[in-house]
């Protein structure tokens, strides 16, 4: 015991010695995390007024942007003769989308003009307003809406709330817009415009057997001189993008199930590509089918029509040779699947469509997810590619103009072959303006042809050393390259460029291999449709018995609209919104998954990417079950 307390006695001061070390630490460490709290928190209020600057920098610049967009709106209406139609909006609610202008029905001598910033026309219709004093010309062309569907634009643009901004654009949709290109043509001349086609169904069968189809629809487009985008967007501050009901006066009379038909415009060169011996051959057919299959977006600015889940459509063309089946498969995100096939049995055409968006402030930028296949029967050869990202430009304020860009692949999974085509971006110069160029390779990565031309015209095909060759002597080619690398650090104008020509040189050597059919003289009051979407949502009784109830010929907005009854057709796609947001949460209440009729999700049998593939059974006409989605 006493040995224990001289060892305790002996440890006591080594411990308390220790104890004053650890004491000393611990003090200076709560110093030190003194000091660093009081320096973080001066950081946080250096933080804290950087963002109240930026704040009212964002602040200064909306408020900027939402008078370029009011003022600019005003001078077009200010261009434009005649009052515009009554609203039921107040002078604050809409002073930027509607204006009267008393002065303007004095106007006389009225012409038709096209009016721009930009020094290229895209060939639209414009109201005739009177030739400038100094003998310039003005366009009154108004502001339209892209080819987007409404669920999948980028979320979260803005930052706050606004509650009133969805029943504004509910009402925004119940007015209607006097056309005042049609005010301005001639009865006789409007009459004999619209002779054809008054009906929603097509014509008699031609001595071959085969059916006529229209070559109009029964009413002309509206005018959207009265309407600005701008006015939507600025009531939307602070919501989702995905969230926003477009009104229907920015829509055209179809499906985006329809507008995706449109890629069988150029089916004839399946065809030829299944008849020809050589798989270079071939691979050129594709190519030129790929790039047609974009072609009919030209100009094309209003947007389809979003399709509901479960809805359908078919079209089968006796003259071109071929079938095809659409679903909306997903809602969200939107997705849609169709497949193809050649009444011959010679090809097969299938492929899912996601379109992804971003919203870039002055342009929306539409990449089309999903693998395109296209199955050759004959040659036992199945191609595969995606689309090229779209872009329309001046969402907000100027004229609507339209490009494609961004690399295409194309594989011939048989073969090994590969066409790469590269949509050309516009650049600082408009010289690209809807170039592709691209070459065809083996799988040694030989180059085996040389393809060129214009998405918005033809492409040609020519020998690839006669091509780089030509390529190396196109000095205004290299002068554009340098100058880009000049001006790289620039910001690219939104303006619809001036291109380089309107027609594609010929190579001496070269081989067309597609070019674009002529639209149909009444094309511009129809939406800027082409030949065969005039015809895509034509009925009549005997095909309203066989088509099955989802089938998007019979959405009584789009119906509606075509018809020109652009009230109703509001009213109607409110209804079929509700109607469809009712379902899916009767669905979430019941654990119940939605579950496609003729689609089912799975792996491309040949890049192995996810896709829909063909349930089959569609054709047999068995339509049992559908569900009540109109």
């Amino acid at each position: 015991m006493i040995k224990e307390g001289d060892m305790a006695q002996e440890m006591l001061p080594s411990f308390l010695q220790k104890v004053e070390v650890v004491a000393e630490a611990s003090r200076e460490t709560c110093v030190a995390l003194s000091d660093c709290l009081h320096l973080f928190t001066k950081q946080e209020g250096v933080r804290n007024f950087k963002l109240e600057q930026e704040q009212e920098k964002n602040k200064i610049l909306s408020e900027a942007l939402a008078t370029l967009a009011t003022e600019h709106h005003e001078l077009e209406q200010s261009l434009v003769k005649g009052s515009p139609p009554l609203s039921i909006f107040s002078e604050d609610e809409f002073y930027d989308a509607l204006s009267e202008h008393p002065g303007d029905a004095e106007r006389k001598g009225r012409t038709c003009v096209c009016l721009n910033t930009t020094p290229y026309c895209m060939k639209r219709s414009c109201p005739a307003i009177p030739n400038q004093a100094d003998g310039s010309t003005l366009n009154t062309q108004a502001v339209g809406f892209s080819e987007i569907p409404e669920e999948e634009v980028t979320a979260g643009l803005f930052e706050g709330q606004n509650s009133e901004s969805e029943g504004s654009l509910s009402r925004l949709e119940a007015v209607t817009a006097h056309s005042f290109d049609e005010e301005a043509e001639p009865p006789s001349s409007r009459q004999h415009r619209m002779s054809e086609g008054k009906d929603c169904g097509g014509g008699d069968a031609l001595s071959n057997g085969i059916k006529k189809h229209r070559t109009s629809l029964p009413s002309p487009m509206f005018s959207r001189n009265d309407f600005s985008i701008w006015s939507i967007l600025r009531k939307c501050i602070g919501m989702e993008l995905s969230k926003i009901t477009m009104p229907v006066i920015f829509n055209e009379p179809l499906s985006f199930l329809q507008r995706l038909t449109e890629y069988m415009e150029h089916t004839y060169l399946i065809h030829k590509a299944s008849s020809l011996a050589d798989p270079v051959e071939r691979m050129q057919c594709v190519a030129a089918f790929a790039v047609s299959a974009v072609a009919s977006q030209w100009e094309r600015t209003g947007k389809p029509f979003n399709p509901l889940l479960g809805e359908t459509y078919e079209l089968v063309r006796d003259d071109l040779g071929f079938r095809l089946i659409s679903e909306q498969v997903s809602h969200h995100p939107p997705i849609s699947a169709f497949h193809a096939e050649g009444l011959n049995n010679d090809f097969i055409f299938h492929g899912s469509i996601y379109p992804k968006l971003k919203f870039w402030g002055k342009s929306v930028e539409a990449e089309p997810k999903g693998t395109i296949t296209l199955e050759l029967l004959e040659h036992n050869e199945a191609y595969t590619w995606t689309n090229p990202t779209c872009c329309v430009h001046n969402i907000i304020v100027g004229k609507l103009w339209i490009e494609q860009y961004g690399n295409v692949e194309i594989t011939n999974h048989k073969t090994g072959d590969k066409c790469v085509l590269n949509f050309k971006p516009c650049g600082l110069f408009g010289k690209e303006l809807h170039k592709v160029e691209g070459y065809i390779q083996d799988k040694s990565k030989k180059k085996l042809r040389a393809l060129y031309g214009k998405w918005t015209e033809c492409l040609y095909s020519v020998d690839p050393a006669t091509f780089d060759a030509y390529k190396k002597n196109d000095k205004k080619n290299t002068e554009e390259k340098k100058n880009s690398k000049q001006m790289s650090a620039s910001e690219e104008s939104d303006e619809m460029p001036m291109p380089d020509s309107e027609s594609v040189f010929v190579i001496p050597g070269s081989v067309l291999l597609w070019r674009i059919a002529p639209r149909p003289p009444n094309s511009a009051q129809m939406y800027n449709f082409t030949s065969f979407a005039m015809v895509l949502n034509e009925v009549d009784k005997e095909m309203e018995s066989v088509i099955p109830k989802t089938d998007c010929r019979l959405r009584p907005d789009i119906r509606a609209m075509e018809n020109g009854e652009i009230d109703q057709a509001s009213e109607e796609k409110k209804r079929l919104e509700e109607k469809q947001r009712a379902a899916r949460k009767n669905r979430s209440k019941s654990e119940e998954d939605w579950k496609t009729r003729w689609f089912h999700q799975g792996p491309n049998p040949y890049s192995g990417a996810q896709d829909w593939l063909y349930s089959g059974s569609y054709w047999d006409r068995n339509y049992f079950n559908l569900p009540d989605i109109y």
